[in-house]
C-alpha cells in the first residue's frame, strides 16, 4: 500500500474516533473508572495523534544517498517495515496508549497486533473498530484478548511468533522487566514505558502560582495514575510552606464525584488494590513523621486529594510509584540538594523544575536522569512529534516523531555498483 493511502486511511480512523467519541469516553469511564472528561481527553489526544501519523506516512519513502569509497559504486540508506509489531498497551490512559502503540507501525507500512488491557478490552476493541471501519485492511490490525490468568502465556506466544519482528509495551517495570526478559531471549527488540516517581523541583525564585497549578494538574489528573504524575515536590526551603498551602488549598478544592458528571475532577481509583497501594503509602510516611496537611482518605474507591510534608528518604512514598492522588513535598537547602533528592530513585520518566531564570532552570534539567523535563510547565505532558520516553527503571527507547521511525522501520544499506570491480580473490 502506498503510504499516502496508508496517510488518507489513518486520517479517516482519526475523524471516526472523534465522531464516536462520546460512546468510546463511556467505555473508559465503565471499564476503568476515569472520569467522563478523561475519557473525552483521551479520544482528542488519541485522534490526534492518527492525524499525526496520517501526515508523516510518506516518512518511509526518504532515501539517503552515501558516498562510497569503492569506484564506480552508488550506496543508499532505505527505510523498510519491519513487518508485524505487537503493541501492549495499558488501561490507564487507555485510548491515547492504544493508539500510540498502533499508530506509528501503521503509518510505517507494518502489520500490527494490539494486545488488550485486560482491564479495558472494549475501550481498546473501539480503536481496531475505528481503524478497520476506516478501510485498513483485514489482517493488517489485530486485536488480542485475554483473561487476566492467562497473560503471561499470551503475551510469551506473541513475543515468540516468528512473525513478530518489535514489541511496544507500556506498563508497569514489574511486568515490563518481563516482557524484556521473553523478547530478549528470542532476540527481538522491544520498546518500552514503564514507571514513574516524577518530580517537580521549584527553585527559590520560582513564580509559585505557576508551579502550584502545575503540581496539582500534574499530581492529581486522573487521580494520580499517570505513569507521568508528579509524586514528589522538591522545593527550596524557604518557599517550602507558602507552597504547601497554595496546593493544599488548591487539593481540597477539587471536586471529588461520579466520573459520570461533566464537572467531576476527582473520580474513583480504578480498584482495590489501587486504593490499598494508596492507603498503604500514607500510614506508612504518617508513621514515620510525615504530615497530612489535606486528603489522606478513602472512601470506597475513592481517595482524597492529598498532599505530605515532612517526607523523608525512609518512607514508602519517597521512592515507590504511589499511581494514585497523594504528592510529597521534600524541602532542601541547595540546587545541589535539589538535584540529587530529585534523582533519588529507581525511575527515571518525566521532571519538571521551576524558576524565573530560565537559564538556571536548563542547567538543573541538564542534570536529572529523565527522559524528558518541562521548564516551568507539568511533568503531565505529550505530543505526538516528541520523544517519548525513560530511562532508568522507567524503560528504554522512544514513541513519537523521528524517534518512531527508528522503533517501527528497518534500516537497511543498499548499493549499486556500476562499473566492474576487481576483488582480492
Amino acid at each position: 500500500m502506498a503510504p499516502s493511502e496508508r496517510g488518507r486511511l489513518l486520517q479517516r480512523a482519526s475523524e471516526l474516533l472523534m465522531e464516536r467519541q462520546a460512546a468510546i469516553a463511556a467505555l473508559v469511564t465503565e471499564e476503568t473508572n476515569g472520569t467522563v472528561g478523561w475519557g473525552m481527553f483521551n479520544v482528542q489526544l488519541g485522534a490526534g495523534m492518527l492525524a499525526y501519523y496520517a501526515n508523516h506516512s510518506d516518512a518511509t519513502a526518504e532515501e539517503q544517498e552515501i558516498p562510497s569509497h569503492i569506484p564506480g559504486k552508488r550506496a543508499k540508506a532505505v527505510r523498510q517495515p519491519v513487518g508485524v509489531v505487537v503493541g501492549i498497551a495499558p488501561w490507564n490512559a487507555p485510548v491515547v496508549l492504544g493508539v500510540r502503540a498502533v499508530a506509528a507501525p501503521l503509518a510505517y507500512g507494518n502489520t500490527v497486533v494490539l494486545k488488550a488491557s485486560e482491564q479495558c478490552p472494549r475501550t481498546h476493541a473501539a480503536i481496531v473498530d475505528a481503524l478497520s471501519d476506516a478501510g485498513v485492511p483485514e489482517g493488517a490490525v489485530n486485536l488480542v484478548t485475554n483473561d487476566p490468568d492467562d497473560a503471561a502465556e499470551v503475551v510469551e506466544e506473541l513475543i515468540a511468533h516468528p512473525a513478530v519482528r518489535r514489541i511496544n509495551f507500556t506498563g508497569s517495570t514489574r511486568v515490563g522487566r518481563i516482557v524484556a526478559e521473553t523478547a530478549g531471549r528470542h532476540l527481538k527488540r522491544v520498546l518500552l514505558e514503564l514507571g514513574g516517581k516524577s518530580p517537580l523541583i521549584a527553585l527559590a525564585d520560582a513564580d509559585l502560582e505557576r508551579a502550584v497549578a502545575a503540581a496539582s494538574f500534574g499530581s492529581f489528573m486522573h487521580q494520580g495514575q499517570i505513569c507521568m504524575s508528579t509524586e514528589r515536590i522538591v522545593i527550596d526551603r524557604t518557599v517550602a510552606d507558602e507552597f504547601a498551602h497554595k496546593l493544599a488549598e488548591r487539593a481540597s478544592s477539587l471536586k471529588v464525584g461520579d466520573p459520570h458528571e461533566q464537572d467531576t475532577e476527582i473520580g474513583p481509583l480504578v480498584n482495590e488494590d489501587a486504593v490499598e497501594r494508596v492507603t498503604e503509602h500514607v500510614e506508612d510516611a504518617v508513621a514515620r513523621g510525615a504530615k497530612v496537611i489535606t486528603g489522606g482518605k478513602a472512601h470506597g474507591l475513592y481517595f482524597e486529594p492529598t498532599v505530605l510534608t515532612n517526607v523523608s528518604p525512609e518512607m514508602r512514598v519517597y521512592s515507590e510509584e504511589s499511581f494514585g492522588p497523594i504528592v510529597a513535598i521534600v524541602p532542601v537547602d541547595s540546587v545541589d540538594e535539589a538535584v540529587r533528592v530529585a534523582n533519588d530513585t529507581e525511575y527515571g520518566l518525566s521532571s519538571a523544575v521551576f524558576s524565573r531564570d530560565v537559564d538556571a532552570a536548563l542547567s538543573v534539567a541538564a542534570r536529572l536522569h529523565t527522559g524528558m523535563c518541562h521548564i516551568n510547565d507539568a511533568t503531565v505532558n505529550d505530543e505526538p512529534p516528541m520523544p517519548f520516553g525513560g530511562v532508568k527503571n522507567s524503560g528504554w527507547g522512544r514513541f513519537g516523531g523521528e524517534a518512531a521511525l527508528e522503533e517501527f522501520t528497518e534500516l537497511r544499506w543498499i548499493s549499486i555498483q556500476d562499473s566492474p570491480r576487481e576483488y582480492a580473490i
